[in-house]
Order: C-alpha cells, then sequence, then structure tokens
C-alpha cells in the first residue's frame, strides 16, 4: 500500500494488515474519498464509481471499522436487487470478516434455516438480505422487529440505481423509513452504484426530502482504453405467396438469416474468450444460443457458450456463472439483464449487443463488465439489424431507425450521459402493499395512524394527499382488503388476509406478463408491452400488420385483424421506455454528415440511407406526415411525452398513439389541417387531469396491485409514472410560436 493514504490510516489495523496481504498498492480514488465520510456516521452517502472501481469496499472497509471500535456490538444491513449478488458477496466479504471475528450472514429464500437461527440469537455482524427478506421480517416479528434491528449502524443499498423509480424501490424506501421508526433513531443510509445520471435524484430517493444533507461521492476515474465496433446486418424481404397473405412464412424464414450470420460472425470474432452478449429478449438468448454450440458442434469443438435469463433455473444460472469465473476454459453467456448488475463473474474480453439496450444507463451497465483488467481495453461490439428496404417499407424502416439509435446511445455513452433516475411517482400500488404490511406488522392501524406514517411529509409516499389516500382506503374495503373493526382499527378483510398470509405477498413487484395476440381466436403468439395501447391502433407483430379490436386486460389478451395495405407502424411492443435525450440525438445523427469512426460499411449505408430518406421527406423542417390513412405527427420526443400527447389528442376525439418517434393519428375523415388544429388547441388549453386523459385508454394496470386501485387512482398511478406531461405541454407550446 502506497504511503501518504490520509484515508488508509483511518481504518482498523487488522484491516489495514489484511489489505498489505492482498497486495493492495493503493486504494481508489472513490474509497479514498469515501472512508472519512462513512466513518463519522453524520450522513448518508452515495458512492457512484464504475463497476470494478471498489465501490463495495468503499463502504464495508469504514463500516467494519466502526464495528470494531464500538464498545457494543454492531450490525450492518445490506440490501441487494439479487440473490445471485448476496452469494457473490458473501464469498468476498467472509474472507476479511474472518480476519476481524465479525460474522456474515446471507438471508433470502435459498438460506437454511439453520444459518438465519444462528443469526437470531446472535443479531450482530454483516447482514446480506433482500427486500423481501426484510419485508417479511417486518410482517411476521411485528413489533418484536426492533430488537432484531436495534444495534444496526448502517444500511448499505447495493445497486441503487436498480432500485430508483420502480415498485421494489418504493417498497425499500418505505422499509427503511419503518425500520427506523421502530428502532427509535435514524440510521445511515450508503447508496452504492455505477449508473446513476443525476446525483441529486438519487440523493433524495436515499433520504426523501433531505437530499442536501446526502454526500456524494463521485470519483470520475472512468480512464482506460474503449474500442467499439457496430455492424449491420440486413435482413432479406421474401415476397408472400398466394397462401400467406400476412407475409408470416415468408417473414419467418428472413427471420432465421442474419441471426445465423450474426452468430458466425461472433464464433469467428470472440471464441476462446469470456465475453457476455445481450439479444435483448429471453426466446433470442435461446436461439443464439442453440445457433452457437450448433456451431461449436459443427467445428468439432468444446461448447464455450451458455445461457443466463429469470426463466432458467437456479442450477443452470449458477453452472453459466461459474464457466464465466473459471480462468482455465474460455466461456461467453448469452444473457439478459440478469448479468447486467454486479455478479462478480471476473473481467470478461468484450460485451455484445444485439440491437439497441434498453438505455444508455444499461449499455453503460453492461459495459463495466468489460475491461477491468490492468492494459485491457473495454470491448463493445453492436450489432444492427434492418429489414431490406422496398415499396412497402414503413418510415421507420426508411429512416433506419434502429442502427440510428444504436449510433445515438454510443454516442451518448462515450459522452457519459445517461438517463437521470425517476424517483417521482405515486407508486400507489405499493401503497396498497405497505398498508397491508403495516396492519400485518402492527396487528392493525387507524387510517390515521397508518397515513402518519407512510405519507405524511417526509414519509415514503408524501406525494399522496389526505383525500386519495382515503380513497384508496374505501377501495380496499370495498375489495375486501380491509375491514374495520367497531373501534375503527383498521384489520386485513377476507380476501387480504388471504393474500398477506401467502409467500409471494412480500414482493412488492410482479412477475414480467405478455399480452397475447389473437386474431379470429387464434393465438399469434406474445408480445411484452411497455407502452398504453388503444383500440385502433395499428402494431407490428409476426412481420405483419394488424388493427387492435379489442384490448382485454383481465385475459392480458388484444384482438386484432390483419390490416392490409398502408405503411406498418413503428410501435412493435417490448422495446423499453426511450428518453428524450436518445430521441434528439436520432434527429441531430439524420441531419449531420459525420460518420462515427466506429461503423462497418453496411452499418455506414444504413446511417446514409436513413439520412437520404429524412432529406427526401424534408424532415429538418417537417412536423406532419401525411401516410394515407394516417397522419405521423414527428415529435422526436421520449415514450413518456408522446404517450401524453397521445392522450391530449384523444381528448379532442382524435385517435392517436404513441408511435416510436413521434404520435400516429388515424385521419378517418378528417384533413390534416385539421388535426394539426387540434394539436395546436392542445396546447393552449388548461392541463386536464389523470381522469380526462385516461378514460378512454386501456392496459394502465402495469404493477402488482393496480388491480386493487379504483379507476380515478388508476389513472392518476399511471400518470404520474408513465406520462411526461410537462415535456409534452412544452413542445406542443413551442410548435405553436413556429
Amino acid at each position: 500500500m502506497a504511503r501518504g493514504s490520509t484515508s488508509f490510516d483511518l481504518l482498523d489495523e487488522a484491516i489495514q494488515r489484511f489489505l498489505w496481504s492482498a497486495g493492495w498498492e493503493s486504494l481508489h480514488a472513490a474509497q479514498e474519498a469515501a472512508i472519512p465520510l462513512i466513518l463519522s456516521a453524520e450522513r448518508d452517502v452515495i458512492i457512484a464509481a464504475p463497476t470494478a472501481a471498489g465501490k463495495t469496499e468503499a463502504a464495508f472497509l469504514p463500516a467494519l471499522t466502526r464495528l470494531r471500535r464500538d464498545v457494543e456490538p454492531g450490525l450492518i444491513v445490506y440490501i441487494s436487487p439479487l440473490k445471485a449478488l448476496i452469494n457473490d458477496q458473501l464469498g468476498r466479504l467472509e474472507l476479511l470478516c474472518e480476519q476481524l471475528d465479525i460474522p456474515v450472514w446471507p438471508w433470502h429464500g435459498d438460506i437454511s434455516t439453520s444459518i438465519k437461527q444462528r443469526f437470531l440469537s446472535e443479531m450482530q455482524g454483516v447482514l446480506l438480505i433482500t427486500p423481501e427478506s426484510l419485508e417479511a421480517q417486518l410482517c411476521l416479528r411485528g413489533t418484536a422487529v426492533g430488537n432484531l434491528f436495534e444495534r444496526t449502524r448502517y444500511f448499505v443499498i447495493d445497486e441503487l440505481h436498480a432500485f430508483i423509480g420502480t415498485e421494489r424501490g418504493k417498497q425499500l424506501q418505505s422499509l427503511l423509513h419503518r425500520l427506523e421508526h421502530v428502532i427509535g433513531r435514524r440510521v445511515v443510509r450508503i447508496g452504492l452504484s455505477a449508473t446513476l445520471g443525476n446525483m441529486q435524484l438519487a440523493a433524495e430517493f436515499l433520504r426523501a426530502g433531505q437530499a442536501d444533507q446526502v454526500a456524494l461521492v463521485e470519483p470520475g476515474d472512468r480512464s482506460g482504453e474503449l474500442k467499439i465496433l457496430v455492424k449491420g446486418f440486413e435482413r432479406p424481404w421474401i415476397e408472400p405467396g398466394p397462401n400467406d397473405e400476412a407475409g408470416i412464412e415468408g417473414d419467418a424464414v428472413a427471420d432465421d438469416i442474419v441471426p445465423r450470420q450474426i452468430a458466425m460472425h461472433l464464433f469467428r470474432s470472440i471464441r476462446g474468450s469470456n465475453n457476455l452478449i445481450f439479444p435483448n429478449a429471453r426466446r433470442e438468448v435461446e436461439r443464439y444460443t442453440h445457433l452457437l454450440n450448433q456451431l461449436c458442434e459443427e467445428a468439432r469443438v468444446p461448447n464455450e457458450f451458455w445461457p443466463h435469463h429469470g426463466s432458467l433455473s437456479k442450477e443452470i444460472r449458477t453452472e453459466t456463472e461459474g464457466a464465466l469465473k473459471q480462468k482455465s476454459v474460455p466461456a461467453t453467456a448469452v444473457c439478459t439483464n440478469t448479468l447486467e448488475l454486479g455478479i462478480d463473474i471476473g473481467s470478461v474480453k468484450s460485451v455484445v449487443q444485439i440491437g439497441s439496450p434498453p438505455s444508455v444507463a444499461s449499455l453503460r451497465q453492461r459495459l463495466g463488465r468489460s475491461g477491468r483488467r490492468k492494459g485491457e481495453p473495454a470491448i463493445l461490439r453492436g450489432y444492427c439489424i434492418e429489414d431490406v428496404r422496398h415499396s412497402h417499407s414503413p418510415l421507420a424502416e426508411e429512416l433506419r431507425l434502429s442502427t440510428i439509435q444504436m449510433i445515438a446511445m454510443v454516442e451518448l455513452l462515450l459522452e457519459d450521459w445517461f438517463e437521470p433516475p425517476s424517483p417521482h411517482g405515486t407508486h400507489f400500488s405499493t401503497l396498497v402493499q405497505q398498508i397491508l404490511a403495516l396492519i400485518a406488522q402492527y396487528g392493525g392501524m387507524n387510517a390515521g395512524q397508518l397515513y402518519t406514517l407512510l405519507s405524511a411529509q417526509g414519509a415514503p409516499f408524501d406525494g399522496v394527499d389526505k383525500r386519495d389516500f382515503a380513497e384508496l382506503i374505501r377501495e380496499m374495503g370495498r375489495q375486501e382488503l380491509l375491514m374495520q373493526a367497531p373501534s375503527g382499527i383498521l384489520l386485513h378483510g377476507r380476501i387480504g388476509e388471504k393474500f398477506v398470509n401467502h409467500y409471494t405477498f412480500y414482493a412488492a413487484f410482479s412477475t414480467e406478463e405478455e399480452y397475447r395476440i389473437s386474431a379470429k381466436g387464434r393465438i399469434l403468439g406474445t408480445l411484452p408491452v411497455a407502452q398504453m395501447i388503444g383500440v385502433g391502433q395499428r402494431i407490428l407483430f409476426g412481420g405483419a400488420t394488424w388493427v387492435v379490436l379489442d384490448v382485454d386486460d383481465s385475459q392480458k389478451t388484444i384482438h386484432v385483424e390483419h390490416a392490409p395495405g398502408g405503411l406498418p407502424p413503428m410501435f412493435s411492443g417490448g422495446a423499453g421506455r426511450i428518453h428524450s435525450s436518445v430521441r434528439q440525438r436520432m434527429r441531430r445523427l439524420l441531419a449531420s454528415t459525420e460518420v462515427p469512426v466506429f461503423l462497418d460499411p453496411t452499418a455506414k449505408r444504413f446511417l446514409e440511407e436513413g439520412r437520404q430518406a429524412y432529406a427526401n421527406r424534408g424532415l429538418e423542417k417537417e412536423t406532419f406526415l401525411d401516410l394515407g390513412k394516417e397522419v405521423q405527427i414527428l415529435t422526436w420526443l421520449g415514450d413518456g411525452a408522446n404517450e401524453a400527447i397521445a392522450c391530449l389528442l384523444g381528448r379532442c376525439g382524435l385517435n392517436a398513439n404513441a408511435d416510436g418517434i413521434g404520435v400516429e393519428v388515424q385521419k378517418g375523415d378528417r384533413t390534416l389541417e385539421y388535426i394539426a388544429d387540434r394539436l395546436i388547441d392542445a396546447g393552449m388549453e388548461t392541463l386536464p387531469d389523470a381522469n380526462e386523459l385516461l378514460i378512454a385508454r386501456a392496459n394502465l394496470g402495469r404493477e402488482k396491485w393496480d388491480w386493487a386501485l379504483s379507476r380515478p387512482l388508476l389513472y392518476a398511478n399511471y400518470a404520474s409514472l408513465y406520462l411526461n406531461l410537462d415535456e409534452a405541454m412544452d413542445w406542443l407550446q413551442r410548435l405553436n410560436c413556429e
């Protein structure tokens, strides 16, 4: 260890000896900055640093030092979004804590009862736990849970970005608030993350209402070489046969060609090294794993390609993780975002992204896995797939938007921009769960007590006013989730008791659900839907265009019929929600003449073709495109703003839906001028409430407990989480000034 480190000198002597024996030459910048802050225990701390920058040690080295120096036994509670991450941290921390005579306790669904009982008898050391297991302790132990956590010195929240803006994150905020309430004092919170686009918003999430009191550690030591190659592949178009009106059979043939080409290129390029391949969907993980395994068999070489996604068994995922950690044999994981978070699989040579990533933040998190060895560059291989353009090509294909979006995200990554967290929203779904949980914890509470603990100023749901809170309680009573005793105390109702007594209650989030696509009683397949869907909207599925006849939320089914002729829409579902900064960068790319150096010849051609189409259609100045049956309004905004504009137009009597880079409006017997006038009117009117905006919309129930909300609360909840009304109104008002 290099001399002159004041932070190193602050650590416990046993920890210093451990670092010396482990061959540490120096502390990382994040560790130097965080150690004195955490040791003082005066403020909450957020440590934002790249993968492999030592964030975990930056938190634990000073926290363990304090435990060693305290006279009374203490407890560090480490909260992780993944059981696998807990298992991984257990191995890392045990090496150090064994030297310090501090026990480390893993706690989640796969941990044996004997280990949990031993922790309950000691209640000190380091507890590694998930939010769901924390919830279970609060619900099952009631007021006695205070004895369990009274020695807590620190809450360490790993992968902080994975919680912000989610139902699970709102549950975590509530859990920390409830624990501090039971303990009767404030406990220092330490947040760890590699991808926080806005530190102040992250601080507001970590300690609501007191963000200015959170110490921010952001060393910015993101040095190291980065190599990027984006390759383009063109998917052929096969003319539909006489018995294939929708083009599905021909599309299935074409759909298999490019993945095989990409698999062959990957086989030649990365075999013999450790890598991560992200194809963005579970079915694509299976497809590429199968293709790469086939290539290994054909070449008569050992298989090096392993699948990893949430639907696989724990044993298969563990086998893949073990293969990656093994240094002697090369292995590549074909995965979803299950390997995006901080499970230690060692350094990989390259990260492969097939199609645009869900977000720039996600791309950055993934790329952090590569280039972690000293002297090695981080390597990103991107693969863009575009259809051959023909007379019926939709606007998205004309503009080559898949490639343009990939380039935009890579450029923003290079500029160190990524999406800021979204800590706002009413989160009524999780509030339902937390009301039921508090009643379980205390054996009953009155409405005033619930409101004070959950929604008063500084509480986790302080955006919910008394009127909406009372409406929620009444609706939970109507749904038999709650009942009221003669004394006024709220208890679990008949249905509520069944839910709370089931082990699935402790999770605030629902498992991912897909909607079935049904045409005349025939199930065409399933589609994950990230945006609201309305009757009359056109969707692209199985290479064909369909018009929505009905959305059955209870059966998770979208009834459609084939929409022959016209241009297919850009909406295809499941692509994630895109930020306005990405769409604005896409527009700048299309208007520019500069060619990024990281594109291969085919990707360069896609970029040039997109630019030609952009120029030929005059899209630099054009906002409205008359496509015959539809009008495309080009906003170049993110999905939240586009959905808001579509809702505002729907209030004017138009059939409008968010559609990629803009909003699509069905013309019917209306003219383009009429639609343009309604858009201008929408920007001049007073902003309506959520009930007016969403009353005619379906597919709004996204979260676990949304079914328990009254319609007005469901509308308000959706608007707060998914609509960017401020951005939409700003765009409309600027349009009026042009």
